[in-house]
């Protein structure tokens, strides 16, 4: 009896663990690949939420292929080497079929060979620097032309800047941005003694020496703006320290690459008021899309409170992009995948359209916001189209010639259009 009740155990245990083979392998793998702890915890442990919003309602949806999206998440800890670590394991071992993740460029830029190596593929939803373009990677966030060079623009043109702080994290996003922006304002006549560079490392907390520099930088008679391209939780401390200091938007405007709604809540907004961020979303756009996608994150996060931002638009349009890529395709197969992408196009939250480009970028509207007491952005400026991202720079020497075309008979990431040849950087 003992043993024919042994033998029943063993056959359920047997028949569970096929059941569950078996549905695993039916499932198709999202990798999600974000800091939930460290510095950047701040940023990214909302864009994993966001994915997993979005593989619920594709499941609710029916899911894809017939099959169910199971989200595999894993946890970086805001620690570059270790993208690339997870991002082995989300590939090798885990087997998914697409990763949606990192933020900060040295976070993408550890995780790349391995992507290229083992050909997976990853959506990447913040701006970064460009000078880039791999196979493997969308760039669903801005390149420098759909963020950088505007916004510089805007407080040149419409704020009357003529004196420019570029105040950075220390690491290639800031350090290539200021490259660029630097190069842009010379081509422009501004003068090198009128700009001042500086970089603080991650999680930088004593601001007060700097931000005393930027405001005796700002009190020669030129009006002055800083452009920020500092990262994660060091913010908080640099905003306060400026409420503390008294500056004011209308002494020293503040221009914001990485600042959205998710980074301003918790904190009083009442002294940033009129400071700045340039962006491609912002939540307190009306639209229906936009509308329906805050109510949906409300409902899935519990929690009327929270906000939305640019990079979770760019983590929805990468989404919505990627199923209809694989529906088109018919398959999760990467290569068949990364050619369906070129040419889908998904209604962006702003109004508009978002078409992903032959160099893997997408097609954005660029917003100027000013920051509002209650943690929102007002618009006070947009382009009246969407803009094509470039990744590579006019304004750098070294890639001015360089274009990026993932389809035939280019089909390269760095292609030299003097030369005819994919050259490389």
């Amino acid at each position: 009896m003992k043993f024919k009740k042994l033998i029943l155990a063993s056959s359920i245990v047997a028949t569970g663990l096929m059941t569950n083979l078996t549905y695993a392998a039916e499932n198709i793998k999202v990798g999600v690949l974000h800091s939930l702890s460290g510095t950047m915890a701040i940023s990214e442990t909302t864009l994993k939420d966001t994915v997993l919003m979005m593989i619920a309602d594709q499941n609710a949806k029916g899911g894809l292929l017939g099959k169910k999206l199971e989200a595999v998440v894993v946890d970086p800890a805001s620690n570059w080497p270790l993208f690339a670590e997870k991002g082995r394991e989300l590939l090798a071992k885990e087997k998914v079929d697409v990763i949606f993740g990192s933020w900060t460029s040295v976070s993408r830029k550890s995780v790349l060979p391995v992507l290229e190596e083992l050909n997976g593929l990853m959506f990447y939803p913040v701006q970064y620097e460009g000078e880039e373009s791999s196979q493997n990677v969308f760039y669903t966030g801005a390149a420098p032309n759909q963020q950088a060079i505007p916004a510089v623009d805007y407080l040149m043109n419409d704020i009357g800047a003529e004196r420019w702080v570029l105040l950075g994290t220390d690491y290639v996003y800031p350090r290539t941005t200021n490259k660029i922006l630097e190069a842009y304002l010379l081509s422009k006549g501004v003068e090198a003694k009128d700009i001042m560079i500086n970089y603080t490392p991650f999680g930088h907390s004593d601001w007060q020496n700097i931000v005393a520099d930027v405001k005796t930088f700002g009190s020669t008679g030129k009006k002055t703006a800083v452009v920020s391209t500092i990262n994660g939780d060091a913010n908080i401390p640099f905003y306060k320290e400026l409420g503390n200091q008294g500056i004011s938007a209308e002494d020293i405007p503040v221009m914001a690459f990485s600042v959205g709604e998710e980074e301003l809540s918790g904190f009083d907004t009442t002294p940033l008021v009129g400071h700045l961020a340039a962006w491609n979303y912002f939540q307190s756009v009306r639209t229906e899309e936009n509308d329906k996608f805050i109510k949906s994150w409300k409902k899935f996060i519990g929690d009327d409170e929270r906000v939305t931002n640019d990079p979770m638009e760019a983590t929805y349009i990468g989404f919505k992009m990627w199923v209809k890529a694989v529906e088109k395709a018919g398959t999760t197969d990467v290569d068949a995948v990364e050619q369906a992408m070129i040419g889908i196009a998904v209604p962006n939250l702003t109004g508009g359209i978002a078409v992903m480009n032959a160099n893997h970028h997408l097609s954005k509207p660029v917003l100027i916001g000013e920051i509002q007491a209650n943690g929102q952005f007002e618009v006070v400026w947009s382009t009246p189209d969407t803009v094509i991202g470039d990744a590579w720079s006019d304004f750098l020497p070294v890639s001015k010639d360089l274009i990026s075309d993932w389809t035939a008979p280019v089909s390269c990431g760095n292609f030299n259009i003097k030369t005819a040849k994919c050259s490389g950087e």
